[in-house]
């Protein structure tokens, strides 16, 4: 049958719909209300109108190749394909995607592609990975992938950015039109050359991976966001990546298990990298975590706010720092690092260059504050704990930074298990 009505579509297929797209199927319908019977119109009716939606589209176990062929006879627009998350995201008409699902059995779900955004001074002593680097842990001969809006190559980064993929401008050359990437990077593993030493991460001998998933003004999708996830991990042994850190987020609609980014994110955990990843910055409202920090598998970590000082007694939860529990109740995030004032990396001419002048801090550093600084930070302490042990799985890493955890006395779902005194991971 073709050319039903929402109502027909939701009650035939609505279990392949995620909320989200039945609610972006809705506002294709409101500018209509005082048609007759408009819910009841066929989508063809609507689908004139030109509204396209750009969807994500997980497929059953198996069905990868036999589902994507089926997409690409509904469309002549791009089709990005990601086959270790099993899904491939385009752009289709409504009517499109009444008939895809009407003749394709292969499909799982169906998401809206929806938004995402991007969410050292001080920090590295504050969190004691000073006292692992004084022991030899610097992160060295491990690969840290950024996965954000690009990477600047900045001189405290010098010879170490060992790749760079780019799937915004397609461009081949590391560079960071936004800011917020090189930033993180240089929370990780910037070495502090150009300030002698002064702003340095934890892991500033590790290596770095860049993975541009993020326009200039910060913003980019569910698919960037699951097509560089993908990425690292078709590229995992080919270039040595073992840790991620995903300074980025977007509201978090429905539960972990029908989130396609969670799903990603999970997969490269589940392929032996150690993924962080910011809780966002909607604190201090209660079930506030973002996607893809809704997993329970990865690392989501918050922000705290250490007052400029290396001393703990005065030390919170940043006000920002988005709380638990989760969509599905889970307690998060798991831990807190530093992320209030963060000194690192500054990209010159970049956006955030542009319109945050002010937090320019010398000629080469720049001044931020977010659980996007936070995520970083914990990347470079994980990339110590893998110079030290490179066969620790995953799930071992957390469970030592979960123990190395200092209870700062506020509630789980502020804190997680405490804020991390890396310190403590070999004592």
């Amino acid at each position: 049958m073709f050319g039903y009505s929402l109502i027909q579509l939701v009650r035939r297929n609505g279990h392949k719909l995620d909320r989200s797209v039945r609610q972006e199927l809705l506002k294709v319908y409101q500018p209509f209300r005082n048609v007759p019977c408009f819910l009841h119109r066929p989508l063809e009716f609507f689908s004139k109108k030109g509204k396209k939606l750009p969807l994500v589209i997980e497929f059953n176990e198996g069905c990868f190749e036999l589902g994507v062929n089926d997409v690409k006879k509904e469309t002549s627009r791009t089709l990005h394909q990601h086959p270790t998350v099993s899904c491939c995201s385009t752009t289709l008409s409504v009517e499109k995607l009444e008939h895809l699902l009407d003749n394709c059995s292969h499909i799982k779900k169906v998401y809206y592609d929806r938004k995402v955004t991007a969410l050292l001074d001080t920090a590295t002593p504050a969190i004691r990975a000073n006292q692992l680097q004084e022991n030899g842990l610097t992160g060295k001969d491990v690969t840290i992938a950024i996965i954000d809006t690009g990477i600047y190559p900045h001189p405290d980064l010098q010879g170490r950015i060992k790749g760079f993929k780019d799937f915004i401008n397609d461009r081949t050359d590391p560079y960071d039109d936004n800011g917020h990437g090189t930033h993180c990077a240089g929370d990780a593993a910037g070495n502090g050359t150009a300030s002698g030493g002064l702003f340095r991460g934890p892991a500033y001998e590790a290596t770095l991976v860049g993975v541009k998933v993020l326009d200039k003004k910060g913003s980019g999708s569910l698919s960037t966001v699951i097509s560089g996830v993908d990425w690292c991990i078709q590229n995992q042994e080919s270039i040595g990546i073992q840790v991620l850190s995903l300074s980025l987020g977007s509201d978090a609609v429905q539960s972990a298990a029908d989130d396609p980014v969670v799903m990603a994110v999970e997969r490269a955990w589940d392929r032996g990298m150690v993924v962080c990843v910011a809780a966002g910055n909607s604190g201090p409202r209660a079930s506030s975590i973002a996607s893809p920090g809704i997993s329970p598998k990865v690392i989501t970590v918050g922000a705290a706010n250490d007052n400029d000082s290396i001393t703990r007694s005065d030390d919170t939860v940043a006000d920002f720092s988005s709380r638990g529990p989760t969509i599905d109740g889970l307690i998060k995030p798991d831990l807190i690092t530093p992320g209030v004032n963060i000194i690192s990396l500054r990209a010159p001419n970049s956006f955030l260059d542009k319109i945050n002048s002010s937090a320019r801090v010398d000629s080469n550093y720049f001044s931020l504050s977010g659980t996007s600084m936070a995520t970083p930070i914990c990347a470079g302490v994980v990339a110590q704990m893998l110079q030290n042990n490179p066969n620790q799985t995953p799930d071992q890493i957390k469970q030592q930074l979960i123990r190395a955890c200092q209870d700062l006395g506020q509630p789980a779902n502020d804190q997680g298990n405490g804020y991390l005194d890396a310190g403590r991971l070999y004592t």
